[in-house]
């Protein structure tokens, strides 16, 4: 199992529809075969500069490499995540007991 994670602050104003609609278009993800347990979250920790949170799971790194070369996430990429993202942080895991070395 690996889960991938993402927080990340958008460049859009706090509550506007530009954020809602960059959310609304992360929800799209989950459709990409593979992915599990798929949620967008907000951050509220005021130790952290980033304000949203993308979470899900896949089955092993194959389903982890198809939702990477998959057209829906490549576009979200290119013409979402690049232009109205501001700052990130991307942490992928796996399981103690299934960790390599």
């Amino acid at each position: 199992m690996i889960r991938h994670t993402v927080v990340f602050r958008l460049k859009h104003k706090s509550g506007s529809q530009e954020e809602a609609s960059f959310l609304a278009a992360a929800k799209t993800l989950a459709t990409i075969p593979g992915v599990r347990k798929f949620e967008v979250l907000q951050q509220i920790s005021p130790m952290s500069q980033f304000k949203f949170g993308l979470s899900m799971e896949f089955s092993g790194q194959p389903a982890y490499d198809g939702y990477n070369i998959h057209p829906l996430h490549v576009a979200f990429v290119q013409g979402r995540w690049k232009p109205e993202v501001e700052d990130y942080l991307e942490i992928d895991y796996i399981p103690v007991h299934s960790a390599r070395g």
